[in-house]
């Protein structure tokens, strides 16, 4: 019988993948079959987007470039007299407000000036070009005393407060031709791409350290217990691989590293100028765990997105305790999972050779270092 995996797992690796996480590497990080993920996929269709890929768009946008260009090769728009098309400017410029004159100009091959001296030459627009330049730099001024955070509708009952009725689409328009937009419409996106720029990869698969307590690696996995799952985080001193804090809970939540992390931090001194690396799962770029890293002094980098191979250490940890430990268990219980933990962490250090560290233990190696500072000394 197929082994059978909880519906939040299924999705989060359905996720993973969605996010660009390739199907192998999905399957390395999770330990299951490159077909099961297949599978998966396969039975998700609603997990699939509905927003035209980047492809399709260009794609799209190329065949309108060339549509553009066959017109203005085959000449018909010269072809129509300059007159008649003042004539349609100027009625689409009256019907249609969310074309800027410079688009219209553009489209119809005329230039602006001609189709302002066009404009100024009517007599019964004269009055109305004089309210709109009136009515745009009464515009511009509330614009820029709001330091661009009004839009059309605030605008407009700032003018009404002063004796001047305009409607909002007017006075959109009017924000449109002026090139105006309230810092509002992008605020949440400028915001997102000030959080990913301060989210920089300071090891670039670096995975060495001069002493100890200068890069800690930390991640968070899970191991099915019966019909519930539990997790596991681990941070990894690089210098010497040994396991500097570690925690296991039935939730993947904030308070598990940050719990972890106190606890590591207070036990090994409060070390200084410590680097804390990790990928970007929701507990490590939450707000409370950036800021807590951010009283203690510490540094934080992450891992690129999509690349799981940026946090290898932490990784290479997990898959080894799995094989060596996990994976050779029945166990019975939350409790009896955290005393194998235990177990091998002690294991782990002082019993099992790393091959980074030239085959001594992580506990050995700490030992000849200390040896070797004290010498030096």
């Amino acid at each position: 019988m197929p082994k059978q995996y909880p519906s939040a797992f299924r999705k989060e690796v359905i996720h993973l993948h969605k996010n660009g996480m390739t199907i192998k590497n999905v399957a390395r990080k999770y330990n299951i079959a490159p077909s099961t993920v297949y599978r998966w996929l396969k039975s998700n269709p609603t997990g699939s987007s509905d927003m035209p890929n980047y492809q399709t768009l260009s794609k799209q946008k190329e065949r309108q470039d060339h549509i553009i260009e066959i017109i203005r090769l085959s000449g018909i728009i010269d072809a129509v007299p300059l007159r008649s098309r003042l004539e349609i400017l100027e009625n689409l410029h009256d019907q249609y407000k969310q074309y800027n004159i410079h688009e219209l100009c553009e489209a119809l091959n005329v230039t602006r000036g001609t189709f302002y001296n066009h404009i100024f030459r009517r007599a019964d627009r004269s009055k109305y070009l004089e309210e709109q330049q009136s009515l745009m730099l009464q515009v511009q001024r509330i614009f820029d005393d709001s330091q661009q955070r009004f839009g059309a509708e605030k605008i407009r009952n700032i003018l009404a407060e002063n004796d001047i009725h305009v409607g909002k689409k007017r006075i959109r328009g009017s924000m449109h031709e002026l090139g105006l937009e309230s810092v509002r419409q992008n605020a949440k996106k400028d915001y997102k791409k000030r959080q990913e720029y301060q989210r920089k990869n300071l090891l670039n698969r670096n995975f060495t350290a001069s002493c100890q307590n200068e890069v800690w690696v930390s991640d968070i996995t899970y191991f099915k217990i019966k019909d519930y799952a539990v997790h596991f985080c681990v941070i990894i001193d690089l210098f010497s691989r040994k396991v500097v804090g570690y925690r296991v809970s039935k939730k993947s939540s904030t308070h598990l590293v940050t719990s972890t992390f106190r606890a590591a931090f207070q036990n090994h001194g409060t070390p200084t100028d410590l680097t804390f690396h990790s990928d970007r799962g929701s507990p490590y770029v939450s707000g409370a765990f950036c800021t807590l890293l951010k009283k203690c002094g510490v540094k934080q980098s992450f891992s690129t997105a999509g690349r799981p191979y940026d946090n290898a250490v932490a990784e290479t940890f997990f898959a080894t305790f799995k094989k060596e430990e996990a994976y050779r268990r029945d166990y019975s219980s939350e409790t009896d999972f955290r005393k194998s933990v235990d177990a091998y962490v002690s294991f782990y250090h002082d019993a099992r050779p790393h091959q980074t560290l030239a085959y001594k233990t992580p506990s050995r190696f700490e030992e000849l270092y200390g040896k070797e500072k004290t010498q030096d000394s």
